[in-house]
């Protein structure tokens, strides 16, 4: 039977000298017994699955709402699959893959109902009274590290540093970096960077996926796409007499397997070059090594832009969109008005809440809301019938 020495007795031989081995983590807020047959990484990880906040993604949106169907991916999906290009791109670099499978379970973790039209939503409420703007990255950082009240002798879950600062500094097209003080200057790991790239290759596919599926595009929507063009000349022939379903099931594959290739083969070019010998080096650095070749990211960028066009802003998904904002703002409206009818452990009646106090502690109550959680309490806040 392998214990926690044993296993990181084997990091030191099979992970590149830049990896971040377990047994160099910069450690915990709160010191804790290290466990006798888990790394720091395999502990966190487990940690966040069990956590409340992880499986309320379940119930959460990526793009579209959860009263537009079950078949569309949802926050936990999304995540699932981030984790996965996460780790086989990590394996092949010779990464640590449990340090990146806790960041990339642990990235959404602050995602509010509805998607981006939530965070926007609440960021919108919070900057009109001239408070801090929402972030889901501070949000994902807070839940771990204080929301979360499962033990006893500390707040939060107690990560090691590296997680905390995967999740904080999470960065996509989608994602803005949040900021703590204590973590300012602190550069992610290689094993963060990949989480960042995984994501970000995750959302383009799966929401062209999930874009088809729902009709709001169709495959002539993309064939300006020069990526998209390659995808389907490596599948032509094969796809010729197959079912739409496969056919679209088989092209977004091709797209991931095309853009995960070109990113290992970029990003090993960059290691080879930085040659860094330990992942103190790459802290140092303050570079972002983990990336596509230029002529890639052009490439995603227009498809990109193809789907912002067509799918984002679909007659469809813009009603939804504007419905989940106008949600969020008539509950926030209500609490505001009459904060007691916030939970008790919420709200305490007969305490003194400044207005700082009050819009902190109802936006983070809507924020941990799920989809269908916050559509069941706007129906018993409102009148059931009234068309929102």
């Amino acid at each position: 039977m392998r214990t926690r020495k044993d296993i990181e007795e084997l990091e030191e031989k099979i992970l590149a000298p830049y990896a971040m081995k377990s047994r160099d983590s910069a450690g915990r807020y709160y010191q804790e017994p290290d466990h006798e047959s888990r790394t720091c990484y395999q502990r966190d990880r487990d940690r966040i699955v069990h956590c409340e906040a992880f499986r309320k993604l379940e119930y959460k949106t990526q793009v579209f709402v959860i009263f537009e169907g079950d078949y569309y991916r949802t926050r936990l999906t999304h995540t699932l699959e981030v984790s996965q290009i996460s780790r086989t791109i990590g394996r092949n670099l010779r990464l640590n893959e449990d340090l990146i499978e806790a960041i990339a379970l642990a990235h959404d973790l602050g995602h509010p109902p509805f998607g981006h039209a939530g965070e926007a939503a609440l960021n919108q409420i919070m900057r009109q009274a001239n408070l801090r703007g929402f972030n889901h990255n501070e949000r994902s950082y807070e839940i771990v590290t204080q929301y979360e009240k499962r033990y006893p002798h500390f707040p939060g879950l107690n990560l090691t540093k590296e997680v905390l600062v995967g999740i904080l500094k999470h960065k996509s097209p989608y994602d803005s970096p949040g900021k703590v003080r204590e973590f300012l200057d602190e550069f992610p790991t290689l094993e963060a960077q990949v989480v960042d790239m995984a994501d970000s290759l995750a959302y383009l596919n799966h929401d062209i996926d999930d874009g088809l599926t729902s009709g709001c595009i169709e495959e002539s929507d993309l064939v300006e796409s020069e990526l998209w063009q390659k995808a389907i000349k490596h599948l032509e022939a094969p796809l010729k007499d197959q079912t739409p379903e496969i056919r679209k099931y088989q092209i977004v594959k091709e797209l991931i397997d095309m853009q995960v290739k070109d990113l290992l083969c970029n990003s090993n070019l960059r290691l080879t070059k930085q040659n860094f010998r330990s992942s103190k080096d790459v802290k140092r650095s303050q570079k972002e090594t983990i990336g596509f070749s230029a002529k890639m990211e052009k490439e995603r960028n227009f498809l990109q832009e193809l789907i912002n066009k067509k799918l984002y802003h679909h007659f469809r998904v813009e009603r939804m969109t504007n419905k989940a904002k106008r949600i969020i703002e008539a509950l926030f409206r209500v609490y505001h008005t009459g904060p007691t009818q916030l939970p008790p452990e919420v709200y305490q009646e007969g305490k003194r809440y400044n207005q700082r106090q009050l819009y902190a502690l109802i936006c983070n109550h809507i924020a941990s809301m799920t989809d269908r959680f916050a559509l069941d309490e706007h129906k018993k806040l409102f009148n059931p019938y009234e068309k929102v």
